[in-house]
Parts: structure tokens; C-alpha cells; sequence
């Protein structure tokens, strides 16, 4: 049995995704549940203000978590594992704000089957929160 051919081909470099999330409740309190990050910056609103926030922040991971269901459910193949990524933050995030993700293919190495993904989130007032790269490999 041969195994699976690793394409590139249903990417070009230049192409560009968009997808939105929102920072629910459910979001929110389930991130604090599997992982147990109680900072109060993240979990105590007067905490949070007294430090120049307009509330609680939240957690940066939970994009990072944002990414990794972009990889795995919004790039059309499945066959794919992020190798390595960077994320810079410029503005927090608060409960409730829908973000948007835009994502470009920046790069495709087919010699080693992987490509790179430049991305960003904005929030609703297509401020930039957060910005990085992405390195994918297909299995």
C-alpha cells in the first residue's frame, strides 16, 4: 500500500484565508478550567482596571488555540501539523470581543512539504491584537 501523497497543491503563495472567533464566556471559562490560569489580571476585573485595562484581559493562549483549530479545520487539508509558530501581542483582548483571523501563505517548500503562514487578528475595530507566523507540515 503506497501511502498518501504529501501535496502542496491546493496552496499558492500570496493566498489569503479569513475566519472569524469570539471570545465567549465559554471560551473564556473553559480555557480556565483545563488549564487553571487564575492571574488575576485575567480573572479580577478591578484588578485588571487598576493596572490601565478596561477589564479582565484575556488570556493569550486562547488565540494561540484559535490558530491551532485554523490549521486543523480551516486550510483545505487535513494532512497538516504546525511545526513551529511566533506570535507577537499589541493590544489585549477582552470577554465577549469577536475577532477576526487573516492568514497569507507566504511561503511553499515542497522539498521538505511545508509552507509558511503569516497571520494576524484584528478586533471589531480592525485594531491589530496580535500578529506572527506559522511553519506547516504535511504528514
Amino acid at each position: 500500500m503506497n501511502p498518501p501523497k504529501k501535496t502542496l497543491e491546493r496552496l499558492h503563495v500570496g493566498q489569503r484565508f479569513e475566519r472569524s472567533y469570539h471570545l465567549s464566556p465559554a471560551v473564556y471559562e473553559g480555557f480556565i478550567e483545563l488549564f487553571a490560569d487564575r492571574n488575576p489580571l485575567h480573572t479580577d476585573e478591578a484588578f485588571a482596571r487598576e493596572r490601565g485595562f478596561e477589564g479582565r484581559v484575556m488570556h493569550g493562549n486562547i488565540l494561540n488555540g484559535f490558530l491551532s483549530h485554523f490549521v486543523g479545520e480551516g486550510l483545505p487539508m487535513k494532512n497538516v501539523v504546525i511545526q513551529s509558530q511566533s506570535i507577537h501581542f499589541h493590544r489585549p483582548v477582552y470577554l465577549g470581543e469577536p475577532l477576526s483571523l487573516k492568514v497569507e501563505v507566504k511561503g511553499i517548500h515542497e522539498s521538505v512539504s511545508t509552507f509558511e503562514l503569516k497571520f494576524r487578528f484584528l478586533n471589531a475595530a480592525g485594531e491589530k491584537v496580535a500578529r506572527g507566523t506559522l511553519q506547516i507540515g504535511l504528514l
